[in-house]
This record gives structure tokens, C-alpha cells and sequence, in this order.
């Protein structure tokens, strides 16, 4: 079973145009294209009926006293935590690949709408739903795809994690208002074979593998 991507190569830094944010001289940051990138997929184990398509950050802050303050750093030694950026099922096996852009061409405040999408697909939240929702601007429920946003003053470059499952299931049996969590117990006992690309993005100028996300 194998996975990739054209919009970035797998360990390497993933391009603004498929973030949330993205540095900008004057204001630290500013909203970025927010597509999602190209992934594409071969050699499926026998019996796949679907896939399920999980982006996460292992690196999101377990502790917010930090982010985004302007006289301070978020530590690399700070405990680390999951932050979800998609979550996708019921993809049918044979269509081979995503475009980018194809599930997400903006940020849109207050969330994308879901379920229901593309292929007869369906989207789980993404967890900027919890994020933003003491946000009078941007609460709402946030299906499908929203890139990478790190704290702007976070030490650490984050590690975003593509992961496609390939299932004996034509549905996953999720109904409803669902997010990462519920899809990760229902799969349970029905993967047959799983797959991962990986890319770095950090708002932090200081670092110098930003400049390249950034770009």
C-alpha cells in the first residue's frame, strides 16, 4: 500500500498555499489559501471497500499559557499533543487520488459544511470546531479540511501526519456529528492495511525551515 503526494514531498516542509496561516511581515500572520494538498494511492490489500483519510499534528501545545504571546516562547520541552486537521470516510478505494484544492480551496469562518461531500465521502470535525469556539468571529463546526496554524512563537517545527486506512467496510459505522476520536474506535478490528506521509510547517520567522513553508 502506497501513498504520496505532489503538493509536498513526504518529511519535507508543506507549502502555505495548504496551511490556514501563513507569516506575514507586518502582522505576524495572515490567513492562507487553505487548500488541501494532492494525495494519491496504489497497491491496496485485497477486500478494501473504503479508505479513511486522518491529517493530524502530533506537536499542537498541551498547555495554552504560551501561544501566541509576544513576550515569549512556546518550549520544546512543553508535552505535546494531537491536533486534528481532517478527517475524511467512506472514500471509495478506486479513485486513486485527491486533487489539491478538491475538498478545501479557503478558510471559511465558522466552518466548512458536513457531512455530506465529494464521492460519496463524508467529513468528520476537525478540531479547530473546539478551537474557535470561544470565538465570536470563527465558532461553528468545522468539517473536512483546515491546514496548519501552529502558534507563531512556538520553538518547535510541528509534524503533520497523513494517514490512510484501507478498510473492510463500504461505511464506517459513524453517524451524525462526529470527529477523529469516534472514527478511530470504529475502525478498530476492520483495518487491513494503513499508510502515512508526514510534512513540517512552522509560523515561527525564527526558524529557518519556515521560510520555506512560508513561501
Amino acid at each position: 500500500m502506497k501513498l504520496w503526494s505532489d503538493s509536498f514531498p513526504d518529511g519535507e516542509a508543506i507549502p502555505a498555499e495548504f496551511a490556514f496561516a501563513r507569516i506575514d511581515p507586518k502582522h505576524r500572520v495572515a490567513l492562507a489559501p487553505n487548500r488541501n494538498p494532492h494525495l494519491a494511492w496504489w497497491d491496496l490489500p485485497e477486500g478494501t471497500r473504503s479508505l479513511v483519510l486522518i491529517c493530524h499534528d502530533s506537536d499542537a501545545p498541551s498547555v495554552p499559557d504560551d501561544v501566541n504571546h509576544p513576550d515569549r516562547e512556546v518550549s520544546t520541552s512543553l508535552a505535546r499533543v494531537d491536533f486534528h486537521h481532517w478527517v475524511l470516510v467512506d472514500l471509495p478505494p478506486g479513485l486513486g487520488s485527491i486533487a489539491a484544492g478538491e475538498f478545501s480551496n479557503e478558510v471559511v469562518p465558522k466552518g466548512k459544511p458536513g457531512p455530506e461531500t465529494k464521492h460519496g465521502a463524508r467529513h468528520g470535525l476537525n478540531d479547530y470546531t473546539a478551537w474557535f469556539a470561544q470565538d465570536h468571529d470563527m465558532a461553528g463546526e468545522y468539517y473536512g479540511y483546515d491546514g496548519p496554524c501552529p502558534p507563531w512563537n512556538d520553538a518547535l517545527i510541528h509534524r503533520y501526519q497523513f494517514t490512510l486506512h484501507a478498510l473492510d467496510l463500504e461505511r464506517l459505522p459513524v453517524e451524525g456529528r462526529f470527529g477523529a476520536p469516534q472514527v478511530i474506535a470504529a475502525m478498530q478490528d476492520h483495518v487491513l492495511a494503513r499508510v502515512a506521509i508526514s510534512g513540517r510547517y512552522s509560523l515561527n520567522p525564527r526558524l529557518a525551515e519556515s521560510s520555506v513553508g512560508a513561501a
